[in-house]
C-alpha cells in the first residue's frame, strides 16, 4: 500500500466527474502534476484512507480465521480424549462389576473353614496375604476408576466451554468478514467512478509522494549505512516473496499463487522453515524487535499505528510487499508509508557470509513503478457473510457410579421359601407362555451386572459434543478463501 500517510480529507468525494479542465501551459521547472495536485490530492488522500481501513479490517479478520482455526484444533482435540476417557471409564466400571459378582459367587467360604481344609498351616498364611494383597490392589483400582470419572467430567467441560468459545469465533469472524465487505465496497465505489485519466493522474501522484517521502526517509539517516548479509533462511524468504512479483493481491490470501500483505510475509518464512505468526498485527507483538539501523535482508517492515500493514526488506532500501486490493505483488521503496519499525523472525540466525555479498535481486520490468488504481477483480473480494444456524453445546451429563463391591460376602446365599414349608404353586397362566418356568425352591445364582446404562450416559455426552463439533469440520468456501 503506497502512500498512506497523508491524513483522510475533511470532505467527502463526489462521485461525479469534474468538468473540464482548460489546458494549462506548465512553464519550464515547474510541477507537471500541480493542476493534478490541486483537483485530485484530497481525492487521493480519500482512497489511501479507504485502503487503510479496508486492509485493517481485513488483518483483523485474518486474525478471526486464525483464532476460529485453533478453536477448532482444541474442541477436536478435547472430543478425541473425551472419547478415550469415556473408553475407560466404561472398561473400569465392567470390570469393577465383575469383581462383584466374583466376590459375591466365592465368598461363601470363611476362612476358618479354609484353615481346615488346608493341607499344610503355611498355605493358609500364603493365601490370606495373597486375599489382603488383593484387596489393596482392588481398593487401588476403584481409587484409580473414581479418579477416571473425575477427569471425564472435567474433559466433557472443557468440550462444552471450547465449543461456545468456537462458535462466538465463528459469529465474530462473519461479522468482521461483513466489515471488510462493506469497507472494500466502499473502495470499489470510489475507483469506479474514475475516468481512465483521473486513475492515470493518481496514480502518478502516488508515486511522486512516494518517492518524496523515500528521500526524505533515506536523507534521515534512519536506515544507517552498508549493505547487511541476510541469514540463509532470510535469503529463502526473499527469494520466495521475489518469485511472486506481479500476482495479484488477494483478500485474505495466503497462496500459493495470490496473498495479502501479510500472507506473503508469513508464507515466505513459512518456506525459509521458520513458521511466523499469520497476522501483521501478530508478527509486530511477537517477533523480535531491531532498529532499522540494523536490517537485513529479510526482515520485516510494519506500517501504521496499527501495525495494519507488513512488507519484507530485500536491502537498497527497498521492500517486496501485497500493497492492497486491485494492486499485485510488487516492489516499494522502504519509506513509502509511516513505518511504525521492522522485526526478525530468526533473530538468533547469524549471517550467511558463505553464501557471498548480498545484492538487490533483479527486479523484473514494471514491477517497481506505479502502483495500479483500478477496479478490483471480484474474485479476489470476500464473498457475502454466510448466516450459519447457532450451534447448541451439548447437556452436561454426570458420569456413571457404581458402589464398590463389598468385602464381606453374605453367609447365607438368597433363597425363596413358601411360608407353609411347601413349595410354592405357580398359577395357571392364561396365555401362551413365553419364557422358561423356574423351578420352585431353587435359589438364583446372581450373574454378572453389566452397566448399561453408564456406558450409554457416557456414549451420549461423547456423541453431542461430536455432532456440535461437525458443525465446524467443514470450513465454507468464503472460509477457504479468507485463509487463501
Amino acid at each position: 500500500m503506497a502512500a498512506l500517510s497523508f491524513p483522510l480529507a475533511g470532505s467527502a468525494y463526489a462521485a461525479t466527474a469534474a468538468p473540464p479542465q482548460p489546458v494549462l501551459t506548465v512553464a519550464p521547472g515547474a510541477d507537471p502534476l500541480a493542476a493534478a495536485k490541486a483537483t485530485l490530492g484530497p481525492m487521493l488522500d480519500r482512497l489511501h484512507q479507504l485502503y487503510q481501513d479496508a486492509e485493517s479490517a481485513t488483518e483483523q479478520y485474518n486474525s478471526a480465521v486464525t483464532k476460529l482455526a485453533q478453536a477448532k484444533a482444541l474442541v477436536a482435540d478435547l472430543d478425541a480424549r473425551v472419547a478415550r476417557q469415556e473408553v475407560a471409564v466404561g472398561d473400569g466400571t465392567d470390570l469393577a462389576s465383575q469383581l462383584a459378582g466374583a466376590q459375591y459367587r466365592n465368598g461363601n467360604a470363611s476362612a476358618y473353614a479354609d484353615l481346615l481344609l488346608a493341607k499344610d498351616p503355611y498355605e493358609v498364611a500364603t493365601i490370606a496375604e495373597l486375599l489382603a494383597a488383593a484387596g489393596r490392589s482392588q481398593s487401588a483400582f476403584l481409587d484409580r476408576l473414581k479418579g477416571d470419572r473425575a477427569t471425564l467430567t472435567a474433559l466433557q467441560q472443557q468440550a462444552r466451554t471450547a465449543l461456545v468459545q468456537a462458535q462466538a469465533l465463528a459469529t465474530q469472524q462473519e461479522q468482521v468478514k461483513g466489515d471488510v465487505a462493506t469497507k472494500l465496497a466502499a473502495v470499489e465505489q470510489m475507483v469506479g467512478s474514475l475516468t481512465g485519466a483521473q486513475r492515470s493522474e493518481l496514480e502518478q501522484l502516488e508515486k511522486q509522494q512516494a518517492d518524496a517521502s523515500q528521500l526524505a526517509f533515506l536523507a534521515s539517516g534512519a536506515l544507517g549505512k552498508g549493505e547487511r548479509t541476510p541469514s540463509a533462511a532470510g535469503r529463502k524468504a526473499v527469494a520466495y516473496a521475489m518469485s511472486k512479483l506481479g500476482n495479484d493481491y488477494l483478500w485474505g490470501g495466503t497462496g500459493p499463487v495470490n496473498f495479502d500483505c501479510s500472507g506473503l510475509t508469513s508464507q515466505a518464512w513459512l518456506a525459509a522453515g521458520h513458521p511466523i505468526p499469520r497476522v501483521s498485527e501478530d508478527q509486530w507483538s511477537q517477533l523480535t524487535h531491531i532498529p532499522l539501523n540494523q536490517l537485513r535482508p529479510g526482515d520485516l517492515i510494519v506500517y501504521h499505528e496499527d501495525a495494519s500493514h507488513v512488507a519484507m526488506y530485500i536491502g537498497g532500501g527497498l521492500v517486496v510487499q501485497a500493497p492492497h486490493t486491485g494492486a499485485q505483488i510488487k516492489v516499494s521503496p522502504i519509506g513509502m508509508s509511516p513505518i511504525l519499525g521492522a522485526v526478525r523472525p530468526d533473530p538468533d540466525s547469524a549471517s550467511d557470509d558463505q553464501g557471498g555479498q548480498w545484492t538487490v535481486p533483479a527486479i523484473p520490468k514494471g514491477m517497481d513503478g506505479v502502483t495500479p488504481i483500478q477496479p478490483t477483480n471480484p474474485a479476489t473480494l470476500p464473498q457475502p457473510p454466510v448466516t450459519t444456524p447457532p450451534v447448541t453445546a451439548p447437556p452436561t451429563t454426570n458420569p456413571p457410579t457404581t458402589n464398590p463391591p463389598t468385602t464381606k460376602p453374605p453367609t447365607n446365599p438368597p433363597t425363596t421359601a413358601s411360608p407353609t414349608g411347601k413349595p410354592p404353586v405357580s398359577p395357571s397362566p392364561t396365555g401362551t407362555p413365553t419364557g422358561t418356568p423356574t423351578t420352585p425352591g431353587t435359589p438364583t445364582t446372581p450373574g454378572t451386572a453389566t452397566p448399561t446404562s453408564s456406558a450409554s450416559a457416557s456414549t451420549s455426552a461423547s456423541t453431542s459434543v461430536s455432532a456440535s463439533v461437525s458443525a465446524f469440520a467443514s470450513p465454507s468456501s468464503s472460509d477457504r478463501l479468507g485463509r487463501g
